[in-house]
């Protein structure tokens, strides 16, 4: 019986666990790696059922998350062969009719409410803790500083042809739409400024190649 007990014992830790059972910095494990525990390509699965099960995981991830969810990310959660746009096409068509859709923004997709609604949801609970009050001349100043990033505060003012305020500057960047960019090749190196991932989020964009025609802009006001 001695010798039998040996024998059990050859290979494993003091765990009872067996080599190929352990981790390299000698923690057990079950043998098995996050890949292996979650199934992205569902192949036990009818191709129809297969479909509507990477739709519901896309849509739940970015239904629980509180900034756009990227494709990287969601190619984490469906099978290799998956095309996420047709996914999200599919996704959008199932929600047509609905008050809210799903929305390329910031590099990668969020549930939005639609636009007709705004009002309504204002009435109900407020302004959203994300909306900035912003008057004119800070969104022409921002739309300026989007197309023509990097821009020191003082080619601004030469654009608009007066002044723009250190406390303008100041007052958006604390909003988190605008950050330091490089400093400027010209002498004394000032600061210039660039738009930010919330600048996007804030006028619904998905990256700057979405910015409007620079000719609505000039109809607007801008010089």
């Amino acid at each position: 019986m001695a010798e039998t007990s040996r024998r059990r014992r050859v290979g494993q830790g003091g765990d009872g666990r067996s080599a190929d059972q352990r981790s390299g910095d000698g923690r057990p494990n079950d043998g098995r790696s996050a890949d292996h525990l979650f199934d992205r390509e569902l192949d036990h699965l009818p191709p129809q059922m297969r479909w509507r099960e990477w739709m519901n995981r896309v849509e739940a991830t970015i239904f629980a998350a509180s900034e756009p969810v990227g494709r990287e990310t969601l190619a984490r959660i469906v099978g290799k062969s998956c095309s996420i746009d047709l996914l999200i096409d599919d996704i959008r068509k199932e929600l047509r009719g609905r008050p809210y859709d799903l929305v390329a923004v910031a590099g990668g997709w969020k549930h939005l409410t639609r636009p007709a609604y705004a009002d309504a949801i204002r009435a109900a609970v407020g302004r959203s803790e994300r909306a900035v009050d912003l008057t004119q001349p800070e969104v022409l100043v921002l739309m300026c500083i989007a197309y023509f990033q990097p821009i020191t505060r003082a080619e601004l003012s030469s654009f608009f042809g007066k002044e723009i305020s250190r406390d303008m500057i100041g007052r958006l960047r604390g909003a988190g739409l605008l950050a330091s960019g490089p400093r400027s090749p010209t002498p004394g190196a000032p600061y210039t400024y660039v738009t930010t991932k919330e600048f996007l989020l804030e006028f619904g964009l998905d990256t700057l190649r979405d910015l409007p025609d620079f000719e609505a802009l000039e109809d607007a006001g801008l010089p």
